[in-house]
């Protein structure tokens, strides 16, 4: 337990030092993780303008650990009927394009498309990816990005096997009619993956982050300081992470013991398969 000081605590209010708590929270639980004490993290809410004021080096908790563990991971929200990754996650929205690349698209839907087999369970993952530009750039009128750059990772990684679809325009894919066909999605940026998932499946979305080597979970809502102390807040979100946490974990070992003792064939040779024929 990292509390060990009299610390005076107004709800609602971030301080110095509630927000070294979260820093070192966040620090001995990595540490934790690195060392196998624990299976799983589930992080909760931080102030991320506090904590940069406090030396912290990065935009939220998956940053952070990327590092600590020398891995990119994919933010990725879940729900039992809607998971929605992103391709740039907390970045202005003016570096959005120069940040959307063939090669991130296709290394992102790759650990999408493993991620989904390992830790949801889905035999062959059927993947959307959305366009940058309105109408998913209409043909290259308004804007290229989808013919020169999405596109292209779409149909290389169609060609090696993953079943990835694309690119959608944005505005009218997350209809039920159309999310429900797929087993993943991936938006270009923040806003565009999360304002649809968060009006869809607030109260039991969860944020996991594919592609580390544990399982990282949170609620998918912020510090909400406005409701703090006043008995209102709904713990729904914070129990679907412990929980969806939990899930992923028993079906990524459960995964790796099959694959750990996957029967082997032999194969005959000619001669012994001629003595069992006879």
């Amino acid at each position: 337990n990292l509390w060990k000081d009299n610390v005076n605590v107004n709800f609602g209010v971030p301080t110095e030092e509630s927000t070294k708590m979260a820093i070192d929270s966040l620090e001995a639980a990595t540490e934790a993780l690195l060392n196998q004490d624990i299976d799983i993290l589930v992080t909760a809410p931080i102030n991320k303008d506090e904590m940069l004021k406090q030396g912290f080096k990065h935009a939220g908790h998956t940053g952070y650990l990327e590092e600590k563990m020398n891995k990119k991971g994919v933010m990725f929200l879940v729900t039992e009927d809607l998971k929605v990754a992103v391709s740039t996650h907390h970045i202005p929205v003016s570096a959005v394009a120069e940040n959307i690349s063939k090669e991130n698209i296709k290394k992102q839907i790759k650990i999408l498309n493993q991620t989904l087999i390992e830790d949801f369970c889905v035999e062959r993952p059927k993947i959307a990816v959305l366009g940058l530009n309105p109408h998913a750039g209409d043909g290259g009128a308004i804007g290229k990005e989808e013919i020169e750059i999405i596109s292209p990772a779409i149909q290389d990684l169609f060609d090696n096997g993953i079943l990835t679809f694309g690119p959608f325009p944005a505005d009218s894919f997350f209809q039920p009619a159309n999310y429900t066909k797929f087993d993943g999605v991936l938006a270009m940026y923040h806003d565009q993956g999360l304002a649809p998932f968060k009006t869809i499946a607030y109260e039991d979305g969860v944020n996991f982050t594919a592609g580390l080597p544990f399982v990282r979970t949170s609620p998918d809502h912020g510090v909400a300081y406005d409701i703090a102390g006043k008995n209102i807040a709904d713990e729904q979100s914070f129990s679907e992470a412990i929980f969806t946490g939990i899930k992923i974990f028993n079906n990524r070992t459960e995964y790796n013991e099959l694959r750990e003792n996957r029967l082997v064939v032999k194969k005959q040779s000619p001669e012994n398969r001629y003595r069992e024929e006879r």
